[in-house]
């Protein structure tokens, strides 16, 4: 049985202009803003209601859009945590909460609060009909 259960609560991507990914995602999904870190006018990292963060890196020189890492929101972060050593994951320098994973990957756990709201996501069905 699983430790702990979880949902994805963003993607994190490189894109070389922030600016013309803000504009895109919000005229064209509604995806407004949750979260800012800098200014409106030069973001370095900015958070859209719908799960996606663009970290600003004019400098990038992978494809545009390559994933930073994944956002994991987790009833309960201690299980999780515990649970995801037994696979050889190491920690990152961001924190506890960061793992790196074997084949490079970055996941950042999340602790839910309150801890039912992660039941309420999972529960949602986005296929319904209704």
């Amino acid at each position: 049985m699983n430790a702990t259960r979880a949902y994805l609560e963003h993607v994190a991507i490189w894109v070389k202009d922030i600016h013309w990914h803000i504009r895109f995602f919000e005229d064209v999904l509604g995806m407004t803003m949750r979260e800012i870190d800098g200014t409106v006018e030069e973001p370095h990292q900015y958070w859209a209601l719908g799960g996606l963060q663009f970290i600003h890196n004019p400098r990038h020189e992978g494809s545009e859009g390559r994933l930073a890492h994944l956002g994991v929101m987790c009833e309960d972060l201690d299980a999780a945590l515990a649970a995801a050593q037994r696979y050889g994951v190491s920690e990152m320098p961001q924190g506890r909460n960061w793992l790196r994973l074997p084949d490079g990957l970055a996941v950042e756990l999340i602790q839910a609060k309150p801890a039912a709201c992660v039941a309420q996501a999972l529960a949602i069905d986005p296929r319904a009909e209704t």
